[in-house]
C-alpha cells in the first residue's frame, strides 16, 4: 500500500488507495479536486453536506470539516476511509458512512457526487437526488471527462437543471445543477432483467449492477457447468456466489436443489438489494443470504462450491489486483475437497493466478474470449 499526499484549498490530507501497491494508482484523481475547490467555494458553516459514490475518501475526508455524510453503491468505500482516517489524525469528527441499502435522509444543502460511468445509474441517482437535495440546495457533480457516460447531456437534462458547466481542469469537468422535478416514482429504469431455463422468474437488477439487462458472455460460458457442480454437491451443502451481481450463477444452483445452500456477496449495495429481490421472487429466501462486502468476510466460514466471474476494472483502471484478491479469498473459505469455479476473460492469464492459491487448475470450457476454470486446493 503506497500512500501519496492531497492538496487543495483548505489543506493537505495523506491518502491511500488500499489493496493496491503501484504508485501510479493514487485514491483521487483530478475530478476529486476539482470538486473539493468548488465544494469549499460554496459550502457555508452549518449546511448539512451529503458526498455520493466518494471513491476512496477524497472527498468525504477534504471536506471533513463539515461533519459530511457520506453514500455510496461500493462496499469499498467502508474500508479505505478507516485506513485514510488513520493516516491523517487531525480529521475533526467520525464519518457518516451509509450505502443504497440504509441511504441517508436529507433535506441537505450541498451534495458532491461522483458522475458514474454507466448512463443508467446516472439516470437513478439524480432522481434520487432530487428527493434528498434542499429546496435552495445544489449539486456538484464531477468526473474525468474520458469517464463520463454517453449520452449524460442529456440524462442531466432530463432529470434536473443544470446551473452551470465548469471549465474543464486536468481533464475533469463539473457540472452545477438544481433540484428538479424527476422521481424515482414510476421510472421505468429502475429494473431492467432477462430470463433464463430452470430460473423461475426473469432475472432482474438495479442500475448500477453490471450487465443487468442481458446475459454477459462470460457468464453465459460459466452457467452450464454450474448444475452438474451443484449435483456433485453432499446434501447440506455451502455455496457461494461471490462477486454476484444479479446473482444468476447463485439463482441457478439454488434452482438445481433444495437442500443446499447459497450464500451471495458483491461489493455493490445495488447488486445485493438485486440479489434479495430475486430471491424473494424466485420463493429462495429461506435458502439463502446476502453480504454487502468487499470479497468474502473473514467470519464467513468455508464452502463446498464458490462460483466466481471476477470484476476486472475498478472505476477507469484495469487491472487483476481486485481478482487476485478474490482468488485468495476464494482458497482461505474454500473446504478442503472443495471447488472454485470460475470464469474470465482469456488475455488476462487467470490460469497462472489461479496456481498461487490452489494445487489443481483446470481448463472446463473457453470460447473466443473467455476461458472457465475449476481449481481446487
Amino acid at each position: 500500500m503506497t500512500t501519496a499526499t492531497l492538496e487543495f484549498s483548505a489543506g493537505q490530507r495523506v491518502l491511500c488507495r488500499p489493496g493496491v501497491s503501484d504508485p501510479n494508482l493514487r485514491a483521487w484523481d483530478a475530478a476529486d479536486e476539482l470538486l473539493l475547490d468548488e465544494a469549499l467555494r460554496r459550502v457555508h458553516a452549518g449546511d448539512r453536506v451529503l458526498v455520493v459514490d466518494d471513491q476512496f475518501g477524497a472527498l468525504t475526508l477534504g471536506l471533513s470539516d463539515y461533519a459530511p455524510v457520506s453514500v455510496a453503491d461500493s462496499a469499498v468505500l467502508g474500508g479505505a476511509l478507516s485506513a485514510n482516517i488513520s493516516l491523517n489524525p487531525d480529521i475533526p469528527s467520525a464519518v457518516q458512512l451509509a450505502s443504497w441499502l440504509n441511504p441517508p435522509q436529507g433535506p441537505f444543502d450541498l451534495i458532491v457526487m461522483r458522475v458514474p460511468r454507466q448512463s443508467e445509474y446516472l439516470a437513478w441517482l439524480l432522481r434520487w437526488v432530487n428527493s434528498a437535495l434542499a429546496d435552495n440546495g445544489c449539486l456538484l457533480a464531477g468526473g474525468m471527462i474520458k469517464h463520463l457516460p454517453d449520452r449524460s447531456v442529456d440524462v442531466f437534462a432530463e432529470a434536473m437543471p443544470t446551473e452551470a458547466v465548469l471549465p474543464a481542469r486536468k481533464k475533469a469537468r463539473v457540472v452545477v445543477c438544481r433540484r428538479g422535478e424527476a422521481s424515482l416514482a414510476g421510472w421505468s429504469g429502475l429494473w431492467k432483467g432477462y430470463s433464463v431455463p430452470d430460473v423461475p422468474v426473469a432475472v432482474e437488477a438495479m442500475p448500477a449492477v453490471f450487465a443487468r439487462d442481458r446475459l454477459d458472455i462470460g457468464t453465459r460460458e460459466l452457467l452450464p457447468l454450474v448444475a452438474p457442480a451443484v449435483a456433485r454437491l453432499p446434501s447440506g451443502a455451502r455455496v457461494l456466489d461471490l462477486a454476484c451481481g444479479n446473482g444468476i450463477l447463485g439463482l441457478a444452483a439454488l434452482a438445481c436443489r433444495d437442500d443446499i445452500r447459497v450464500e451471495f456477496a458483491d461489493v455493490s449495495a445495488q447488486a445485493v438489494a438485486s440479489v434479495r429481490h430475486n430471491l424473494k421472487r424466485c420463493g429462495f429466501e429461506a435458502r439463502a443470504s446476502v453480504c454487502h462486502a468487499d470479497g468474502v468476510d473473514r467470519g464467513a466460514g468455508n464452502y463446498q462450491l464458490i462460483l466466481l466471474n471476477p470484476p476486472f476494472h475498478e472505476g477507469g483502471v484495469v487491472s487483476d489486483h481486485i481478482a487476485l484478491r478474490l482468488f485468495r479469498d476464494a482458497a482461505r473459505h474454500l473446504e478442503p475437497e472443495g471447488t472454485l469455479l470460475m470464469v474470465g476473460n482469456r488475455h488476462l492469464g487467470y490460469h497462472r493466478s489461479l496456481k498461487r492459491y490452489f494445487s489443481s487448475v483446470v481448463q472446463r470450457a473457453a470460447s473466443p474470449r473467455f476461458v472457465v476454470f475449476e481449481a481446487c486446493l
